[in-house]
């Protein structure tokens, strides 16, 4: 009998971790090496924010709070829902958590049973099967194609759908594909979600003001409010504020399923870090002017990183609508041999390649559980992004 819990097996170390740890290595060993497999900005936080953070020190703001988040910032998250989106929660139905990441798995944990179903349209976060594996449920991986924008049909999920489906998990603008669903998308799923009373929808928007070519946000509880009862909203302050280190995230949904989370909560890490809070507080009713400053850096650099690697041999890659990453396929080089010598079968033998002969570390698209592709994050400087694609298309020239 092994020492570690079995229900460890059942789950992955996180891929776009381990490539960013494996370039910091390479770099502290001396390599050359220009990391883009981070979905962070490079953008500060905005001064008014880090300034509310340092007034909350000096006030004394460093106790326990609630465990689910502060009234203050229930109170500005639900501001926020109803000038941005149109809906309407009250503090009972808001739960704040150390990242988004914790509000999904505590929405999965307190909810899946052995055998629940999770659909997840791929290419997906790479969390977001593990979590579903550690709450004891099964996820279910629903491939969608490039030349559909990378985006859940509404056959396919239809197909997915079995008596076991608890949850849809859908994420728009997509980690790590930058697709964005627009109104008459999620339209089109609602119309299917109608036909399934028990499915619920968990919806992760950590990307909503991330949207360029004047795409227009929207969410499904805004889009059809007949499936409020039983949409997470998930939402954070980490990319679009630039906050990814001050760990915030929140959701708002049914009274019952928050209260169920916070008992989670309670028993795990309890309340989100008390400065981080009155900073994110600042952050959603503050000026919001610099999201289109920044925007418009990362759309220029959106465009260029897609020029270059359009202009690479064998690679193909779309113009997503939103976040701050592409995910070219690789597909035209799969069978060559690179300058190293390295035969190049599948996604992970070409990123594994790249960072050796040339030093760009990306990551594989079989951990976004669709391949062969590769994700890159443009949230990075734009000359190391230039420097990146010029060393990507000469390795692409050199494979044989």
């Amino acid at each position: 009998m092994g020492f570690l819990a079995a229900s460890l097996d059942r789950v992955q170390p996180s891929a776009t971790i381990a490539v960013t740890n494996k370039a910091r290595e390479l770099k502290a060993a001396g390599r050359d090496v220009i990391g883009l497999g981070a979905g962070e900005p490079d953008f500060d936080t905005p001064e008014n924010i880090k300034e509310a953070a340092i007034k909350a020190i000096r006030e004394g703001q460093t106790k326990y709070t609630a465990v689910d988040g502060t009234p203050e910032l229930k109170s500005a998250i639900a501001a926020k829902f109803k000038r941005e989106n149109g809906l309407t929660y009250d503090a009972s139905q808001i739960s704040v958590g150390t990242g988004g990441k914790q509000v999904l798995y505590n929405a999965l944990l307190a909810t899946l049973n052995p055998g629940d179903e999770v659909l997840i349209p791929a290419p997906f976060w790479v969390s977001y099967p593990d979590i579903v594996l550690l709450g004891g449920g099964e996820p279910v991986s629903v491939p969608t194609t490039q030349a559909n924008g990378f985006k859940l049909t509404p056959a396919a999920l239809e197909k997915a759908i079995t008596a076991k489906t608890k949850w849809l998990i859908l994420n728009s603008p997509s980690n790590p594909s930058g697709a964005a669903y627009s109104r008459a998308e999620i339209e089109a799923l609602a119309e299917v979600l109608r036909r399934y009373p028990d499915v619920w929808i968990l919806t992760d928007d950590m990307y909503e003001h991330l949207v360029y070519d004047n795409f227009e946000f929207t969410t499904i509880a805004q889009v059809a409010p007949d499936l409020y009862e039983r949409t997470l909203t998930m939402n954070g302050v980490s990319k679009a504020y630039c906050m990814t280190g001050w760990r915030i995230g929140y959701g708002a949904g049914p009274a019952h399923l928050i209260k169920a989370m916070a008992k989670l909560q309670s028993q795990s890490t309890s309340n989100p870090c008390s400065i981080s809070q009155c900073a994110a507080v600042e952050a959603l009713n503050g000026p919001q002017d610099f999201i289109a400053a920044n925007n418009k850096v990362f759309k220029q650099r959106r465009d260029l990183v897609v020029s270059m690697l359009n202009q690479a041999r064998g690679i193909s890659c779309p113009v997503p609508e939103g976040a701050f990453y592409v995910y070219p396929s690789c597909e035209g080089v799969i069978g060559r041999t690179s300058a190293g010598g390295v035969k190049l079968e599948t996604d992970e033998d070409f990123v594994t390649a790249l960072l050796e002969e040339q030093g760009v570390a990306v990551v594989q698209g079989s951990a976004f559980g669709l391949g062969p592709n590769f994700r890159i994050s443009y949230a990075t400087a734009t000359e190391a992004l230039e420097e990146a694609c010029e060393r990507i298309q000469r390795f692409c020239a050199s494979l044989r």
